[in-house]
């Protein structure tokens, strides 16, 4: 990037002027990843201080049976297949009352497109997870799942999303986004959820009052360009709607080892290489600074790993979800050692020792509690990276 452009993305940036779709591409052809966090880090902290939002969830799958095939996903199965599950209602009930015990305040519910659970098993699961679990949140179903619903039920996505709501639906998830460039996404998804049904699905949502978030798939086979596009759509639905409350990078994942059948589902693994930690901070770096209209950005620590999460929190982002608890959609794939369980305690450690103070939210992002933040004195010798 030659210097008179660096300059001039400084100024837009520090006078709060939105960065265009060139602004981007160049962004990511930068090497300087000191310089895009910094100015990444100016942006969270003009937006949230020195905050890190975080909250006690934890994630349910009801059925890993999937009528889909998407190349990089090893967490599907097909009916009949070793390992393939489904859930009755009072087994879901059963391991989220187990839940209960560990304060949780969210739960996060995502399934595979099931080819032929009824669509009443859906909201009578929404009605008895929130008989038994009043005051937590149910955030739940992909967007994907939502026109899924569509077509098995034969209703309108804005009489599912009524049905829903009326069971207790807080938030949609942001799952089925991956990326929404056709270039890109005709190889890597084996559904027909693509942008327009996507964006048609959350704008409604938006319109009834839900708040929902947005991801982003990268790393596989995309390009900056289609990242730099991803965000942009995103960008100008928000501008829109005003319903995006966090935008959440996801880094695609290798299988490290063969299913337990034997079978590898991830046909991408042969012709793409993971992103390295550099390459998942400018991410970072570069979303925060072009979604400039979404207040949070979120690293998933599972599929990060904890180092390059604390990273990441001086990259732009000011959120690190949950203490989660058995995440199996990528914990299916992953070998990296990552926990798949972290207590509240470990969080306010793990963005303490990162320099910020944690904010216990809610799934709205309204805050139920503040905490210290680090002991400034901590910072007088040297310390050893959390792995």
């Amino acid at each position: 990037m030659d210097a008179g452009l660096r300059r001039e993305i400084e100024d837009k940036v520090f006078a709060g002027e939105r960065l265009s779709r060139e602004d981007g591409i160049a962004l990511y052809a930068s090497d300087d990843l000191a310089w895009l966090g910094g100015l990444a880090h100016h942006v969270r902290t003009v937006k949230n201080a020195d905050k890190v939002h975080f909250n006690v969830n934890r994630h349910l799958n009801m059925t890993n049976v999937c009528n889909a095939s998407c190349a990089y996903c090893s967490f599907q199965r097909k009916p009949g297949e070793k390992d393939a599950y489904t859930m009755r209602i009072e087994e879901a009930v059963r391991l989220a009352k187990e839940m209960e015990p560990d304060g949780i305040t969210e739960l996060h519910i995502v399934n595979g497109l099931h080819p032929t659970l009824p669509w009443r098993y859906y909201p009578r699961s929404l009605s008895a997870l929130k008989e038994v679990l009043p005051n937590v949140a149910l955030k739940a179903f992909t967007a994907t799942e939502i026109h899924w619903f569509e077509k098995i039920s034969g209703l309108s996505a804005s009489d599912i999303l009524d049905e829903l709501m009326d069971a207790g639906l807080e938030s949609l998830t942001g799952g089925g986004a991956e990326i929404f460039d056709w270039e890109v996404r005709q190889h890597i998804v084996d559904h027909d959820t693509h942008w327009e049904d996507w964006s048609r699905i959350h704008r409604l949502a938006h319109s009834k009052g839900l708040k929902t978030p947005s991801t982003m798939l990268y790393g596989h086979i995309e390009e900056p360009r289609h990242r730099v596009d991803h965000v942009i759509r995103l960008r100008e639905l928000q501008d829109e709607t005003g319903g995006f409350q966090v935008f959440i990078p996801l880094r695609y994942q290798h299988d490290f080892h063969d299913s337990r059948d034997g079978i590898v589902r991830n046909r991408l693994q042969a012709r793409t290489t993971m992103a390295t930690g550099a390459e998942a901070l400018k991410v970072f770096a570069v979303s925060r600074l072009m979604f400039d209209n979404v207040p949070h950005v979120k690293c998933f620590w599972v599929m990060h790993g904890l180092a390059t999460a604390q990273l990441a929190l001086n990259h732009g982002a000011d959120d690190l979800d949950g203490s989660v608890v058995e995440y199996k959609i990528t914990h299916d794939a992953d070998d990296f050692g990552t926990p798949n369980k972290m207590t509240r305690d470990d969080l306010l450690e793990l963005i303490r020792d990162a320099g910020f103070r944690p904010v216990e939210r809610n799934t709205r992002y309204e805050t139920l509690r503040e905490y210290e933040g680090p002991d400034p004195a901590r910072r007088d010798t040297p310390q050893p990276m959390k792995l």
